[in-house]
């Protein structure tokens, strides 16, 4: 029985009058049930910790109790600090892989002055005051983040706890960065970001939030860098406030960072470190991110609008025959459905017959179930009592763009191992997921199910608003086990548009549609570095057009320049309008047709960096401070990006340029189109025709590429003294088999640039100098 998937993308639906006057009893009866059954706003009694009256040793820190509050301060093995405050404990979590890492036994409690204590570790030292601060300092001392005392409003009624808020000051010239998808990024400007998932519709530079919010910073100041991650799924704001730096000693005004949460516990993780560091030991705790197949590093294609067979391979002409390659296509979520007897007769079939082109099909699916007696999903559903239920114990029916529907709890293990059960994807590559927020119909700006919707919570009960910021997550995990049980042999392939922290060993993430104006390409990049700090390090946003418009020739080249440098590559094309690359006319689509080839050549460069995200955390596209978070200039940087540690991407974003600026971080760098070198930190201009985009590479760098023969390794001349190197990792491509890791080393003798590969006696790849030898 294959999935039942409904509903139309917003841009093709005109909602009749019946569906808007669903839509808004919708929103009312959302609101009558909250008022009804959520805890009431009675009478609040604010509370602070007071004034510590003990300490007390245990493994990897310390138990503190304030005259109003308890602290438990907890290292664990890798550097990792817990903070629970009021007894929170670091599990039940949606967010780690394994539970509560060991505790770093090594790790002592040390009285320290004016009568508080200190936790001693190896790489981090922190301070409990005797009012309840706790300071967060580097081994040798520098101070990178200060938690004032925690504030809780206590309401007799409250059921899973009071608001709290929880203010921090940072370093004078510190940065933040994170928070998931944020499209002010990737340096987050001082103001509020709301920590609730919500669909996105077109986004553009000030929007917020957005479809995938995660409470995760990373701060990068020049005493150095700390990541903290407050582990809660409720509703909640972020304000950030920007630091100044004073002419003198005492002068300086710290940076500000303010939580508040709407109820749930008040528990975090803070790590310390460079960020590859970060990004390690963030991973480490809530897993590393899933390979994704080789095919799926390259382009991708998603035509919305009426699905047919014929519509598919129409696609898949289109872009073989004009020589742009194609490695799966997407189909609308029309697909399968009730439709598919019609539409796709024999799924299967064109399954293979694609196949045998080198083109994957992918199946798009909402959560949303049509609330249709008869229908075999909604019957098995029922039957297996998998839906939302609203506080009066009923099954939540509310209004989609598929009509009246209900929505699987996948709070429930039960429900996601039914979602899984339906997931036959008769030999469909992958799944795609969206309205995984979850979306419904917008009625006086509502987006989401009501916060009194009764969720299992994995048997621990609770209502929506701790549960809607993981529903995302937790469809994805469906989804993810589900392909692990049906094909064993195949890397599952799972990409949502919602989630919540710890995603990545699930899902990529698909950003959703940017605005078609100049500025939606550096809305785009930011949302791709936010999300590959937050340990998300696979996304893309979609390149074309949409509801928002068409985009000019020029923009669609400039944003196709950008896409195919960034991990999830795909365009978007439509049967009402929407164009494809072809319709641009011959001159783009020859350009294009240099692009998308590009793209081919850095397959396998891009596949070493994601074998290197799974191994490691890090992303495979990187802010250029990423080596040099100390250097206040290149936190400022919003139009460049590392790929990698080899090449330096600076896309073009504004009309009509044909040269352009860019800051480089330290060392020496070649232009990769035409070898000059350059030396950083510094800003340079670089010429930027329409035809390519800046390309730089670090000297020493060993890059491999693909050649109309096989593969060769590109090599950068280092500087003189310098060592260099690079890998290449080769397997199969997709399955679990075990990979080969080729590893490389590159340095100057006599003059000459040397490529020796590690354990080896022989290179036995094809070679090409650049740079000052090329």
């Amino acid at each position: 029985m294959g999935m039942v998937v409904r509903g139309r993308m917003r841009s093709l639906e005109s909602p009749g009058a019946g569906h808007r006057l669903r839509s808004l009893r919708d929103a009312f009866v959302r609101r009558r049930l909250d008022a009804r059954y959520l805890p009431a706003g009675g009478r609040e009694r604010a509370r602070a910790p007071g004034q510590v009256r003990s300490a007390e040793p245990l493994p990897g820190g310390g138990v503190f109790r304030f005259a109003r509050a308890v602290l438990r301060v907890r290292v664990a093995v890798g550097g990792a600090v817990f903070c629970g405050w009021d007894g929170a404990a670091a599990e039940p979590s949606h967010a780690l892989v394994d539970g509560c890492p060991a505790a770093d036994t090594r790790a002592s409690l040390e009285p320290d002055t004016d009568g508080g204590w200190r936790v001693v570790s190896e790489r981090a030292l922190v301070v409990v005051s005797t009012r309840g601060t706790v300071e967060f300092r580097t081994p040798g001392g520098a101070l990178l983040r200060r938690d004032l005392p925690p504030r809780w409003w206590d309401a007799p009624e409250a059921v899973g706890g009071g608001r709290w808020t929880q203010r921090s000051e940072l370093a004078a010239d510190a940065d933040v960065f994170g928070l998931g998808c944020r499209a002010a990024g990737p340096r987050l400007p001082e103001g509020e970001y709301r920590l609730w998932n919500t669909a996105p519709g077109v986004v553009g530079p000030g929007d917020d939030p957005l479809s995938l919010t995660m409470p995760v910073q990373v701060v990068a100041a020049g005493a150095g860098c700390h990541l903290v991650f407050h582990d809660n799924t409720w509703d909640g704001w972020v304000r950030l406030r920007d630091g100044a730096e004073g002419a003198g000693s005492g002068h300086d005004r710290p940076a500000g960072c303010e939580l508040r949460m709407d109820g749930g516990p008040l528990r975090y993780w803070v790590l310390l470190g460079p960020p590859a560091r970060l990004l390690q030991g963030w991973t480490t705790l809530t897993g590393r991110p899933a390979l994704p197949p080789r095919w799926a590093l390259g382009h991708q294609h998603a035509r919305w609008g009426p699905p047919a067979a014929g519509g598919v391979r129409e696609v898949v002409a289109g872009h073989l025959g004009r020589g742009l390659p194609l490695s799966a296509v997407h189909l609308d979520t029309d697909h399968p459905g009730g439709r598919r007897g019609r539409s796709f007769p024999d799924l299967p079939g064109l399954v293979e017959e694609l196949r045998a082109a080198g083109v994957r099909l992918v199946s798009v699916t909402r959560p949303a179930v049509r609330a249709e007696p008869g229908d075999a999903e909604y019957d098995s559903g029922t039957a297996a009592d998998v839906f939302c239920r609203d506080p009066r114990g009923r099954v939540l029916r509310t209004t989609t763009r598929a009509g009246t529907s209900v929505f699987p709890d996948f709070t429930s293990a039960a429900a996601r191992q039914w979602w899984g059960e339906l997931l036959e994807l008769h030999g469909c590559a992958g799944v795609w997921h969206v309205g995984d927020e979850p979306a419904v119909s917008a009625a006086f700006g509502e987006r989401t199910l009501p916060r009194s919707t009764r969720h299992c919570g994995d048997g621990a009960g609770g209502d929506h608003r701790s549960a809607h910021n993981v529903y995302g997550l937790l469809m994805a995990r469906a989804a993810h086990e589900a392909l692990e049980r049906s094909c064993p042999d195949r890397r599952p392939w799972v990409v949502a548009r919602s989630g919540w922290a710890g995603m990545q060993r699930y899902a990529g993430c698909g950003v959703g549609e940017v605005t078609a104006q100049w500025a939606g390409l550096r809305v785009a990049l930011a949302l791709v570095l936010g999300l590959g700090l937050c340990g998300v390090p696979y996304s893309g946003a979609d390149v074309g057009a949409g509801a928002s418009g068409r985009p000019s020739p020029e923009l669609y080249l400039r944003w196709l320049q950008l896409g195919s440098f960034l991990p999830l590559f795909r365009t978007r094309g439509s049967a009402v309008g929407w164009p494809e690359p072809w319709e641009f006319g011959p001159e783009v689509l020859e350009r294009a047709r240099a692009v998308f080839a590009e793209r081919e050549r850095l397959l396998p460069y891009l596949y070493t960096l994601a074998h290197e995200a799974r191994r490691t955390g890090a992303p495979y596209v990187r802010p250029v401070w990423w080596h040099e978070p100390g250097l206040a200039p290149l936190r400022g940087v919003g139009d460049a990006f590392l790929l990698g540690d080899a090449l330096l991407v600076a896309p073009v974003m504004e009309p009509g340029v044909e040269h352009r600026r860019v800051r480089l971080p330290s060392g020496r760098w070649y232009d990769r189109a035409t070898g000059r070198a350059y030396t950083g930190p510094g800003v340079v201009e670089l010429p930027a025709p329409l035809e390519r985009v800046p390309v730089l590479v670090r000297a020493g760098a060993v890059v491999p590429v693909a050649t109309a023969d096989g593969m060769e390794l590109e090599v950068w001349a280092p500087e003189s003294g310098d060592l260099g190197g690079g890998s290449l990792v080769v397997d199969a491509g997709d399955g679990w088999s075990g990979s080969v890791v080729e590893e490389y080393l590159v340095r100057r003798v006599d003059g000459r640039v040397v490529v020796e590969r590690a354990g080896s006696a022989v290179v036995g790849r094809r070679v090409r100098v650049r740079g000052d030898d090329g």
